[in-house]
Order: structure tokens, then sequence, then C-alpha cells
């Protein structure tokens, strides 16, 4: 179990309020020994289902958004209308499973060096990260 402390920190170097419910939210994302990726509605529902405290969707979604710019979260768009966020905030792959609907992490071994031939004039890459998407083949 990692130290409630270390919730409190994170809450509030995202200047957020600390609240039950936020670090409900801290609990359920970074007390864990894997990555956790998921949507905003799928985390808000694993918090009904674990805690007695109810937890409105709005405050799931604002502090989701406050620790992602904190740099706690990453964002992957799988598509327009379609969000995930993961705990794993390194440069890192991904399969997407579109059967499942469940993003899956790729080890940088797994995926030989990418080489970009376009340069966009100002701009340096900072990061490649391939997302690939996957169903199944029947």
């Amino acid at each position: 179990m990692k130290d409630k402390d270390s919730f409190i920190n994170k809450l509030r170097s995202s200047n957020l309020r600390l609240t039950d419910q936020r670090i409900q939210i801290c609990k359920a994302l970074f007390d864990r020994n894997t990555t956790f990726h998921f949507t905003i509605k799928e985390l808000h529902k694993c918090l009904l289902d674990k805690f007695t405290n109810k937890v409105a969707l709005a405050t799931v979604y604002n502090t989701v958004q406050a620790l992602k710019d904190k740099g706690y979260l990453k964002e992957i768009s799988i598509s327009s209308d379609k969000t995930y966020f993961d705990t794993n905030v390194s440069n890192h792959h991904h399969f997407f499973d579109l059967n499942k609907k469940e993003l899956i992490d790729l080890k940088d071994s797994d995926v030989c060096k990418v080489k970009i031939k376009k340069n966009l004039p100002g701009k340096k890459i900072q990061s490649i990260e391939v997302l690939v998407k996957v169903a199944n083949s029947n």
C-alpha cells in the first residue's frame, strides 16, 4: 500500500483541495503494483464499487485532469471520442484491443526504432509513442 502522504503531496502539487474523495481517487489510481489504464467513466465506476463514500463524476474528471496537467497521468487518445489515461507516464507504446476496449502496454524492446522522415519547421520531436489497434482475427 502506498503512503497516504504521497497522495496528499500529489493533490497539493496539483493545486487541488484535499478531500476524502480525492484521496480515494489517488488510492484507486496509484495504490497498485501494475500500470492502470482507464477512462473517466471506468474510474468512476471503480470508485463507486470500491468505496462507501460517493464520488461525483465531475470530481473524478477534475481530479484526473489536474493530475494529468501536473504530469502524474498520461492521456492517450484512441479516437475523437475515446480517451484513456495511464498511470505509467514514461514514454512507451500500447496495443489497443478493439474487441475488449483494453489498452495494453508494449515495451520499447517490442517495437523497432521508428524513423520519422518529415520535420515540422520550428518543432522538435519530444517522443514517439506507437499505438497499435488490434481486433480478433476471425
